[in-house]
């Protein structure tokens, strides 16, 4: 009898099914098998367990608290170093009184710019800072950082020459007149030497105080009102010392930068230390011109309370700048107008009120290079009439209008001054004819 044996032969590939199902098998052997039942715990270990957790809460929950301090003073610093960037940016378009302390956020990014910039081992270029542009209204450009001090001396020269002719009789044919004709000329020249200083109590906050010595002098050329004369008359008078003394207060509202507009709102106060109006003698006789002061008064005689609001819209290259401001003159009560000796006028108290002044300027400033710029801009105010005892005066019951172009160059010479020049030309009747301003605000 023959005995057939059969024989399996085993393929590399069935040899690795082999192997992979081999592990499954017995990952399912275990699942099938019954857990071992978790080892019990007395209350105490519970309790000691539940506290170890709660201290772990705990502890996260501090270190959470210190991560979030730390994230809202890392996001002070960063929102102070954009202020004082943004600021330096527009102090250098706008100019004049910039303490150094504001540049060196912006220094301190450039150079990090320019270090990554540069080989290694090469030292990188010097940069400057942005130009300055020339400061032409007495308000500045930005506000002076906190903790830093701005000087700033300043001589102002104005000059103006009017002329008033009076007709007193008839026309009986174009150009032949009965009567008088009362011509008369003033010219007047005034100095103002100003001391300024300004402190940032915050980087939003300064003050600033101002203090003029004045000197005036006019001179009269003319006839006698009302007769006729063979020769001029002329009559000079001046005056000098100390005027108007003004404190002044400025806050920025907002955080402005390139394309986004400044807001920043002031308030003056004028004090009236100077010599008024009314404590100079009047001579209304011996001059031959009429009633005229003997002696140049060097302030304005009246307290004011100025509003002010400035805006400032750097646009690279340039920016853009305007101001609407109102005065307001404060009442005086009892007044009397003092007279020269030997002579006699109105001795009876008056209550006085000087017009109020609606003003308003604007201009541009652009950078010529790392250290000089220009600017431009155009200042006028409009004064209100003067009353007596409620009433307008008959000689001054108009609004009177002041219109003055500016022109002004600055120039950097060093970190701390800076030298700014301001021209100006009378566009109305009764501005002065030109004024020159000469500025070196000195940084602390």
């Amino acid at each position: 009898m023959n005995i057939r044996r059969s024989s399996v032969s085993f393929t590399p590939i069935g040899l690795a099914a082999l192997a992979l199902l081999t592990p499954m098998a017995q990952a399912q052997t275990a699942q099938a098998q019954p857990e071992s039942a978790p080892a019990a715990q007395t209350p105490d270990e519970a309790a000691a367990r539940l506290q170890l957790l709660r201290q772990q809460v705990d502890a996260q929950t501090r270190q959470l608290e210190a991560l979030k301090r730390s994230v809202a003073a890392q996001e002070a610093s960063l929102n102070e170093v954009r202020r004082a960037v943004a600021n330096e940016v527009l102090a250098g378009q706008r100019g004049a009184g910039t303490a150094a302390g504001a540049a060196e956020p912006q220094a301190a990014q450039a150079q990090a710019q320019a270090q990554a910039q540069a080989p290694v081992g090469q030292a990188p270029e010097s940069t400057g800072r942005t130009p300055a542009v020339a400061q032409i209204f007495e308000q500045p450009g930005v506000l002076t950082p906190k903790g830093k001090m701005v000087l700033e001396p300043s001589l102002q020269y104005s000059y103006s020459s009017t002329n008033r002719i009076a007709l007193v009789g008839y026309t009986i044919i174009p150009a032949i007149t009965i009567g008088l004709i009362d011509v008369r000329e003033v010219k007047r020249n005034t100095v103002n030497a100003m001391l300024t200083g300004r402190y940032g109590i915050t980087n939003r906050f300064e003050v600033e105080a101002r203090v003029p010595y004045t000197y005036r002098s006019d001179s009269s050329i003319g006839c006698q009102l009302g007769q006729g004369c063979a020769s001029e008359t002329v009559f000079g008078a001046s005056g000098q010392g100390i005027g108007d003394v003004e404190v002044t207060g400025r806050y920025q509202f907002n955080d402005g930068g390139v394309d986004k507009p400044y807001y920043v709102g002031s308030l003056r106060f004028k004090s009236r230390t100077g010599k008024d109006p009314f404590q100079v003698p009047v001579d209304t006789t011996g001059t031959g011109l009429g009633p005229v002061q003997t002696e140049l008064p060097t302030g304005s005689g009246f307290y004011g309370l100025q509003p002010a609001l400035t805006v400032l819209f750097p646009s690279d290259p340039a920016v853009f700048f305007g101001t609407i401001s109102y005065l307001h003159n404060f009442s005086r009560t009892g007044v009397v107008q003092q007279y020269a000796a030997g002579t006699t006028g109105d001795t009876t108290p008056h209550t006085y009120t000087a017009g109020d002044v609606i003003g308003f300027n604007f201009g541009m400033g652009l950078g010529l290079n790392e250290k000089s710029s220009f600017s431009i801009g155009y200042d006028h105010a409009s004064v209100g009439r003067t009353k007596v005892d409620g009433s307008a005066l008959p000689l001054a019951s108009v609004r009177v209008q002041l219109g003055t172009l500016l022109l002004g160059y600055s120039y950097r010479l060093n970190n701390q001054r800076t030298l700014s020049v301001t021209l100006g030309a009378g566009i109305t009747r009764d501005t002065p004819d030109m004024t020159l301003t000469v500025r070196m605000p000195i940084t602390f």
